[in-house]
């Protein structure tokens, strides 16, 4: 009886605490000011401090009050997102969380800090392409990224492409930015991992989010999507081919992008099929486009047929990502995407393919295994494809 009347009690409660109890595993900062950050406080810079670093293998415990019902996600600090407690390894991790609808507590541990390791976590194959390549159609000068394959400098051999936005986020601690912590997608990781390596080509997006929205958006009050898309199949793709050895063609030349950078690789893959043969899609901020995307999709179809049933798209989402904004309260993307999935199932004239994380988030944390999956995928397109042009080369020289 007692149980059914906590729980009565619980369920009429709007708010609840939260025990955090602490063990410190690192001998490092030992008595210094320890911090907590998380969405309790929609992750603002200013953490809360919650008392002081125990020594090593010593715990602390810390009452967080009022946490509304839902999921809590939480991280630790020594004051900002820059002095954050990280993996044994020096990696950051994902927040910790727990789903909040009683009174409860949570196990946390420090096994170390982030500013105890490198700045960077690029690895060696992640180049500067140039600190300012020019986008004359965009009229500004931008930083781009390249990675190139391990044995790219003696194999002598070609290699397929990809080309992606939002570079400071893909292969570099030291340059990204996120919501909870600079979290980098790991591509350089993956490649480096993979059986068949690729050129990466990351352009970096605008200082400002507002200017990042206008120079990914193709539609609406100065929207530059567009100009930005022709940059890169005009201006930037002739130079990398020009400079490096990539396999040019459109089969194995990709373009992947996520949330703005998803919906604007979903036009780039419909405006130009015969450049991009594949496209990773990932988390597509349909909703800022939606009636446009339909119509601009239901267009373009009847054109370009040829290369268009060639072509592969590859789109993904996390069945927890949840938009608020523009009126909307918990837009569900991944129903959006769904939909989407489905309507263009029924006139696009190539191979789709949908992926769902069924525990995925928007955010670089969840891009990271995105990315991972899409590159599993493109890695089989590859194969495919090395497959027949060596048959085609076979029957030309006979």
């Amino acid at each position: 009886m007692n149980n059914s009347v906590s729980e009565v009690a619980n369920m009429s409660k709007a708010v609840f605490q939260v025990n955090i109890d602490i063990v410190n595993s690192s001998e490092h900062f030992v008595g210094e000011p320890l911090y907590l950050a998380g969405s309790f406080n929609n992750w603002r810079s200013e953490h809360i401090c919650i008392g002081v670093i125990p020594p090593k293998g010593e715990r602390c415990s810390f009452v967080l009050s009022d946490v509304p019902a839902g999921e809590l996600e939480l991280k630790l600090s020594r004051g900002d997102f820059g002095r954050l407690a990280c993996q044994a390894g020096g990696r950051l991790g994902a927040p910790h969380s727990v789903h909040v609808d009683v009174d409860t507590s949570v196990q946390m541990s420090i096994e170390s800090w982030r500013e105890l390791f490198p700045d960077s976590t690029a690895s060696a194959q992640v180049h500067i392409l140039d600190e300012e390549f020019y986008f004359p159609s965009l009229a500004v000068a931008r930083r781009v990224w390249i990675y190139l394959p391990k044995e790219y400098q003696t194999s002598g051999g070609h290699y397929p492409v990809i080309y992606m936005h939002d570079g400071q986020h893909l292969f570099d601690e030291a340059t990204s930015v996120g919501r909870a912590g600079p979290i980098e997608w790991m591509v350089d990781e993956t490649v480096d991992a993979s059986q068949i390596p690729s050129i990466i080509v990351a352009i970096d997006h605008a200082q400002s989010y507002q200017q990042r929205e206008k120079e990914m958006m193709v539609s609406g009050q100065d929207a530059k999507g567009w100009q930005y898309l022709k940059d890169i199949v005009e201006v930037l793709k002739p130079h990398v081919d020009s400079c490096y050895r990539t396999r040019a063609g459109e089969q194995t030349t990709a373009i992947v992008g996520s949330s703005l950078g998803g919906l604007l690789s979903l036009y780039g893959a419909l405006e130009y099929p015969e450049v991009f043969g594949v496209a990773g899609i990932l988390s597509p901020s349909i909703w800022m486009d939606s009636e446009q995307l339909y119509q601009y999709t239901s267009g373009v179809h009847a054109s370009k047929t040829s290369t268009r049933g060639k072509q592969e798209i590859y789109l993904y989402t996390g069945q927890l990502e949840r938009r608020k904004q523009q009126g909307f309260d918990g837009l569900d993307m991944a129903a959006e995407l769904t939909h989407y999935h489905g309507w263009l199932s029924r006139h696009f004239k190539g191979k789709l393919h949908l992926d769902i994380d069924f525990h995925g988030k928007h955010g670089a944390l969840y891009w990271q295994q995105a990315f991972r999956n899409f590159y599993t995928y493109w890695q089989r397109k590859i194969k495919t494809t090395q497959k027949y042009n060596y048959e085609i080369k076979q029957v030309n020289t006979k």
